[in-house]
């Protein structure tokens, strides 16, 4: 196993200001995932109007996502990110200060709410274009993988900072209500945050391709077809993203919201453990291959865990399942980067995060159905049905196209052994 770096060798200064960026946005993402369902939940909201907040915030994303992949190219990316943090900071803001179910939702919808410690952001695409750029073609997935780690392994500490507004709550003889919705001003000044590390960015725009061409003139039928195949994935998911996964542990086993910050701490570490290994997989058996064979098993792991019978076995199997699933996450990104010419990797990213936004979205109103009428692990049930699916469909269509540096060492390799 070659020796592992902290940073890839072509990683500069602009890499590493956009893994600080994951990081912060990680770290908010993981408290509220967390902390969200439990604070709809203890505020009087019906598992039907949380899992409709879940799923605006998953179409809002969506939607401005794709509004970027198909005008961004118009606009500095860096401005781009800095609308991105202005709409961050006025989401948090928002949930602090609203109830009305209504506005709330549309708050939700309109803001950056994240409601899975993965990133389903309007960052993504601009910041995964710019990374794709800060590095050599080699260290992509590398990149990724760190990228990657720097969400899940802030997320695990953020999952931990749920206790915080119980320990608050206590302490000042506030409710646990007012104490938790106060506390979305820490997700608000992450987004001002974000200003500071964004405004230094040395941003060469697409590479120093003009911006008003046209976005997928040249990878359009590839990219499409992976959206097609990343919204099944991304339906499936939406069963499981952590508020749902949250909301159907307190349902089923009755966890107090401390109890489930420290499982979902563990959660997330066991992910961000896994994604250091996706380059050294990826190298010895391709990228595809990567995705599908740690997504099988944890997919399996899931549909057993909806039949586990107490918490202790449930929490176990998911635990070993987020070991697996995370793994494709860097993998899959660098695929899409790597099939794609550098002038179009922003609009990719876009159009299969799109897809993948609008699919999630689907599930939480149908979990929210399921959770009141029973606490059984049904949406553990069709989420890791529906992957499962996925994995077979990406097999089938891009085993035999590999990525161009893939193909590469493939064919030096094969003249190496004449």
């Amino acid at each position: 196993m070659p020796r592992f770096r902290l940073l890839p060798r072509s990683a500069g200064a602009d890499a590493k200001r956009l893994l600080a960026a994951r990081a912060l946005r990680g770290a908010v993402d993981g408290f509220v995932s967390v902390m969200l369902a439990g604070y709809l939940n203890s505020a009087g909201y019906t598992p039907i109007q949380i899992s409709a907040i879940v799923a605006g915030t998953l179409l809002g994303s969506s939607a401005l996502t794709l509004l970027i992949g198909m005008m961004g190219y118009h606009f500095s990316r860096r401005h781009l990110l800095f609308v991105s943090a202005g709409l961050m900071l006025m989401t948090g803001l928002g949930f602090a200060f609203v109830t009305n179910f209504w506005v709330l939702l549309f708050v939700a919808t309109i803001g950056t709410l994240n409601p899975s410690s993965n990133d389903v952001s309007i960052f993504l695409p601009t910041e995964q274009s710019l990374l794709s750029d800060a590095t050599d073609a080699g260290d992509r997935t590398s990149i990724f993988a760190r990228y990657n780690v720097a969400g899940v392994l802030a997320a695990a500490f953020g999952s931990l900072g749920v206790v915080v507004p119980v320990l608050i709550a206590r302490a000042a003889g506030w409710s646990l209500v007012d104490a938790q919705r106060l506390s979305f001003l820490v997700y608000a000044s992450a987004g001002a945050l974000l200003f500071f590390l964004y405004a230094p960015l040395k941003v060469e725009e697409n590479a120093g391709v003009p911006q008003r061409t046209a976005p997928l003139r040249k990878a359009r039928k590839a990219v499409v077809t992976l959206a097609a195949l990343f919204s099944i994935d991304a339906f499936g998911g939406g069963f499981v993203v952590h508020a749902l996964i949250a909301l159907w542990l307190f349902r089923r086993f009755d966890l107090d919201i401390e109890t489930t910050g420290t499982i979902f701490f563990a959660f997330n570490v066991m992910a961000a453990a896994s994604q250091f290994l996706s380059p050294y997989v990826a190298r010895r058996v391709g990228l595809i291959n990567t995705i599908v064979l740690t997504q099988v098993p944890a997919n399996l792991l899931m549909l057993l865990a909806a039949f586990m019978p107490t918490a202790p076995l449930a929490v176990g199997l998911i635990m070993v399942r987020m070991f697996l699933n995370q793994m494709d996450q860097p993998a899959r990104q660098s695929y899409t980067m790597a099939i794609v010419p550098p002038e179009e990797r922003a609009a990719a990213a876009s159009f299969t995060h799109v897809p993948r936004g609008l699919a999630a979205a689907l599930a939480p109103l149908l979990v929210g159905a399921l959770l009141t009428v029973s606490s059984f692990g049904w949406p553990l049930i069709l989420g890791s049905t529906v992957k499962l699916v996925y994995d077979g469909l990406l097999l089938w269509q891009f085993r035999a196209h590999p990525a161009p540096e893939e193909a590469e060492r493939r064919a030096a390799a094969a003249s190496t052994a004449r």
